[in-house]
């Protein structure tokens, strides 16, 4: 059992997601602040160094909801809080290939003019400092049944 949190796209940008915010929720408790990505980013790093056990924060959301911002935002709070152990950019490197998945996976469906078939699945690796060491990103297939139809 955890925290939720249940973020809205509000489709334009908002000065909630700056550095000063991060450093803001950075060390606090989940109930100090409000609500927000980066309490929910805090709660799993912290218990990733005290517990020394891995950690999960799920991402779900209606097409179109800001799952990929969101966890782009997560990938933010950590490089910035826990470092990385090289001066690359991470979170550049792992949503790299984000633009082209989402292309091959979104596609005109009998059921939606631009329905995902994919989800992502990133997994971010700490060494014992926790520091970024690494990170991966998998697809998966969600529904085989989203197939299109050649109209006649």
């Amino acid at each position: 059992p955890g925290i939720v949190l249940v973020a809205i796209n509000p489709y334009e940008p908002l000065p909630i997601y700056e550095q000063d915010v991060i450093y803001a929720y950075s060390g606090r408790n989940t109930g100090d602040m409000d609500p927000h990505i980066f309490a929910v980013a805090e709660e799993a790093y912290k218990q990733m160094a005290r517990d020394e056990k891995n950690q999960s924060i799920i991402v779900s959301g209606e097409s179109g909801a800001g799952k990929t911002v969101s966890a782009k935002y997560a990938m933010r709070f950590f490089t910035t809080v826990g470092g990385s152990a090289s001066n690359t950019n991470i979170e550049a490197k792992v949503l790299a290939s984000s633009p082209i998945m989402e292309a091959i996976a979104n596609a005109k469906t009998t059921r939606n003019d631009n329905s995902s078939r994919f989800g992502k699945y990133i997994e971010i690796g700490f060494d014992k400092k926790y520091h970024i060491i690494g990170a991966n990103m998998r697809t998966y297939l969600l529904e085989k049944s989203r197939v299109v139809f050649q109209v006649r």
